[in-house]
């Protein structure tokens, strides 16, 4: 088992919190992307099968974002490093999504383009100097 490593300082705390905000913003439009999904199922213009697919995945690639923001939170450089990878992975994912003409309706574009500014959030804090210093040091 790894030592945690101490992220106590206030500007890494407040990175971290911030962090936190981020993905769980990320949950909350994910998971209330999917409910619209579910309630809109019986509309094939609105909801087609790449819409199913896309938000289920997108809301167990957010709850992972969330589990491992939580353990970096508490110093994990393993959640860090899976934090970075999962945010990065995710944000290209987007770009992809919302770049693709006709597999997606324009709402779910919508979407994905409000979850890629709050995964570019996290992207950039956990990317920055200061938090790669902090678990790498």
């Amino acid at each position: 088992m790894t030592t945690p490593v101490n992220v106590g300082h206030p500007r890494s705390t407040a990175a971290l919190r911030s962090v936190q905000l981020l993905t769980g913003g990320y949950l909350a439009i994910s998971v209330l992307t999917l409910a619209a999904i579910v309630a809109l199922r019986h509309h094939a213009s609105v909801v087609n099968d790449a819409v199913w697919v896309r938000g289920t995945i997108v809301v167990a690639s957010a709850l992972l974002t969330v589990l491992f923001a939580r353990s970096a939170s508490r110093g994990s450089r393993r959640g860090f490093l899976r934090l970075r990878i999962v945010s990065a992975a995710m944000l290209v994912a987007i770009v992809v999504i919302i770049a693709l003409p006709g597999t997606f309706p324009l709402w779910l574009k919508g979407e994905q383009a409000v979850c890629g500014l709050l995964l570019l959030g996290v992207a950039l804090l956990v990317n920055g100097k200061h938090l790669r210093a902090v678990f790498t040091g």
